[in-house]
């Protein structure tokens, strides 16, 4: 058995959906070994996700910044290196964190298996089946250290106590809270606007709705959405990341795309329901801890190529309303069975 009191460098920049799902991961770790002290390394604006978890605290990289390129990253390693590390996790294991670690005083290092392969070979049409989940890749490299992590019966924070402005934002809490994220980084991964707003006036005339997204274009189509529909609310563009957690830590449902927001919620145990377009779960990047069932997923006779890839960025140009397969009343539905 490894030695205790062991300092592991955990190394995860992005994107906003894989630095989510490293979380319940170290939920897990943390409590089954707590003898572990955990440094994770990422971008600034992800450090709330890690709020929560013991025995864990966040160094800041600044990769677009003053750890931009291969002298920014020997500053950070400098910065890093005052810290005495067992040995460095790296859950990301690209070029800018190969580089990363060459200048590391820690030598040892243990680095996530994406299973590339296997992925090209679901994304060509070669194989179809469900591959190794993310969550569980990211176990396993702490496993290969000697520190098992059983991600089987997991435990999650409590709903977070919300601020009086939180309050007085998403009004009376009586009725059921419902998140709705209709967006996601790429077009194939969304659901059509005109339907996502069959499903919107459907829910908000029994639940309460809340809209998340970000951005300018997405603020003012949400913006729209609640002048539009009595018992909606949209977040866009009001609150901080932390801030979004703790509402979203009180919602009943989430209802994502494939997405970071699906990813967020999981992580705070909530019922997550995700629709899928050009994506599909078997690639390894379902929701945490959440019943098959949750995912509704595109018509593969109507198009058989999906998965088109592992992040939703390459589809054929017809492929772009593969998510309008799935109606709107078989989601309003399926919100309704869980509910």
């Amino acid at each position: 058995m490894p030695e205790s009191k062991k300092h592991i460098l955990v190394i995860r920049l992005s994107a906003m959906g894989d630095v989510a799902m490293t979380v319940p991961v170290l939920h897990a770790l943390t409590k089954q070994h707590p003898d572990l002290n955990i440094t994770v390394l990422t971008r600034a604006f992800f450090a709330p996700f890690f709020r929560d978890i013991p025995n864990v605290n966040v160094a800041i990289a600044e990769v677009d910044t003053k750890h931009k390129g291969v002298f920014g990253l020997y500053k950070l390693a400098r910065a890093l290196n005052k810290s005495k590390f067992y040995v460095v996790a790296d859950l990301h294991n690209v070029l800018r964190t190969k580089i990363l670690k060459k200048f590391l005083r820690c030598k040892r290092f243990i680095s996530i298996d994406k299973g590339r392969k296997e992925k090209r070979e679901l994304t060509s049409g070669k194989i179809f089946k469900p591959l190794r989940t993310t969550h569980q890749r990211y176990a396993d490299v702490f496993s290969a250290l000697g520190y098992v992590v059983d991600l089987s019966n997991p435990s999650f924070p409590d709903k977070a106590i919300l601020s009086e402005n939180l309050q007085e934002l998403i009004g009376d809490k009586a009725e059921k809270l419902i998140g709705i994220a209709p967006f996601a980084a790429h077009e194939g991964k969304m659901y059509p606007l005109e339907l996502i707003k069959i499903v919107i006036e459907e829910i908000s005339k029994n639940y309460k709705v809340i809209l998340f997204g970000g951005g300018e274009k997405e603020e003012a189509i949400l913006n729209d959405l609640q002048k539009a529909y009595k018992n909606v609310i949209s977040l866009a563009g009001k609150l901080t990341l932390e801030e979004e957690m703790d509402i979203i830590s009180n919602l009943d449902l989430m209802v994502s795309m494939d997405s970071g927001n699906a990813h967020i919620a999981a992580m705070l145990g909530v019922k997550t329901i995700t629709i899928w377009g050009v994506t599909h779960p078997y690639a390894g990047f379902a929701p945490f801890n959440q019943p098959e069932d949750y995912a509704l997923l595109a018509d593969r006779n109507q198009f058989p190529k999906i998965p088109t890839s592992v992040y939703g960025n390459k589809y054929p140009e017809h492929y772009k309303e593969a998510a309008g397969s799935v109606s709107p009343e078989t989601i309003i539905a399926k919100i309704k069975s869980i509910i």
